[in-house]
């Protein structure tokens, strides 16, 4: 394990965010120095930031607790163009009031559980790349930025090359955006003094592109750092579900929901994401791996506690962790779960869709004749099978269950 001084460094290594940085040494020395200022960018694609993105925040949280200043880049104008990394396809393009809601959305609920902003020396700070990239002549961009950019350079990283090698089309809109991406991290310099930006190891290449930039335009020292991307057992991106995204967003998704994904974890996972993902000391970590057997689902509660708690604050994870109770140790219905409104008559291949845990009626009929439907605790195997209105307790709800861990409250009629 390399020995390192400055503190943040300290928290990456022993906590599972680093793995690549341009130049180690050189950055140690420079958090040993005095306070600094890093970014990650943020797109602006939907209402939410979701899952995938809290290894970036985590780090910019980390970052800001060991006495430095994080910047929190929302990509107001690379969202415009969207981001080829490791893309089969060319993204959807966004107009300008779409882009515009989705960041005021992520401003409001993503980032204020996590940093701290403010005008202080550490407090953390939101800006808009739409704000110097909009300004930006066409023909004075080339001449002043383009020669510090080599075609050989650019087709050589992997995000590009796996387009290529796959034949899939990649025009000259995406082919920018690393450009754009290199662009931004001298802007944040010569406005911030911004000297590191971290992301996932899929951004290697267009992050290491704005050192380069930055080298060459402005004969500056600037610093990359990648956290390993975070994958389940099988080999996928964490962070996605058969629903879709694990989204941060209250509004999204509940907080309920949100407690069940981290209480779902793989096992073998725990002691990573305990790491990531919450602020408990890596020694109570390490005692919290070691468990296995049953035991093991205790440190999957404290998992799903700490990272609610992160994410949506103290009394929403407890919330969230009394329903749980409720509903898997004492047999309740749950006051705090999803609720979905049906009209009475609804099928329970109909409230298996409304309530997500399917995506199609032949999904949810494969669910029912696998005995894995039930309401009120009750298996249900017809498919044909109604709600009435004589089917909810006395509170005018039903608990619907798909599976051991899938659980939702129906509300006929509503």
């Amino acid at each position: 394990m390399t020995q390192l001084k400055s503190d943040f460094l300290n928290v990456l290594q022993e906590r599972g965010f680093l793995n690549q940085a341009s130049d180690l040494d050189g950055l140690d020395r420079k958090l040993c120095a005095g306070v600094q200022s890093a970014y990650i960018g943020f797109d602006a694609t939907a209402k939410s930031l979701h899952v995938g993105n809290l290894t970036g925040i985590m780090m910019l949280y980390w970052f800001q607790q060991c006495g430095h200043r994080p910047v929190t880049l929302m990509g107001g104008g690379t969202s415009k163009i969207g981001d080829p990394s490791f893309k089969d396809a060319q993204r959807k393009l966004m107009d300008d009031a779409t882009i515009t809601d989705n960041m005021e959305n992520i401003r409001r609920t993503c980032f204020r559980q996590f940093l701290r902003y403010g005008d202080g020396p550490t407090d953390a700070v939101m800006v808009n790349n739409d704000d110097w990239l909009s300004e930006l002549k066409y023909l004075d961009f080339l001449r002043d930025y383009g020669r510090y950019f080599t075609v050989n350079r650019m087709i050589s990283f992997d995000s590009v090359k796996t387009r290529l090698e796959r034949e899939s089309p990649l025009s000259l809109l995406e082919f920018n955006y690393m450009v754009m991406q290199g662009y931004d991290f001298l802007e944040l310099y010569r406005r911030h003094g911004t000297i590191l930006q971290m992301g996932g190891s899929d951004q290697w290449g267009n992050m290491i592109n704005g050192v380069d930039l930055a080298h060459k335009a402005d004969q500056a020292d600037l610093y990359v750092v990648t956290a390993p991307l975070l994958t389940t057992p099988d080999g996928r991106k964490m962070g996605k579900t058969e629903n879709g995204a694990v989204w941060l967003n209250s509004d999204m998704l509940s907080p309920y929901d949100y407690y069940q994904w981290w209480r779902n974890a793989d096992d073998v996972m725990v002691g990573t994401l305990l790491r990531r993902f919450t602020t408990l000391p890596v020694d109570e970590v390490r005692r919290l791996e070691a468990l296995d057997g049953q035991e093991i689902n205790a440190a999957k509660k404290i998992l799903a506690f700490e990272a609610t708690k992160m994410c949506h604050g103290q009394d929403a994870a407890e919330n969230a962790e009394a329903t749980a109770r409720e509903v898997f140790e004492q047999g309740g219905a749950g006051g705090n779960l999803p609720v979905v409104n049906a009209a009475s008559g609804a099928s329970i291949l109909d409230l298996l869709q409304a309530a997500g845990f399917a995506s199609s009626k032949g999904e949810a009929r494969r669910l029912v004749s696998g005995g894995g439907a039930r309401i009120n605790d009750v298996q249900i195997n017809d498919p044909d099978y109604t709600a009435t209105a004589q089917d909810p307790g006395a509170d005018g709800t039903l608990k619907l269950s798909a599976g051991k861990k899938k659980h939702a409250l129906v509300k006929i009629g509503g």
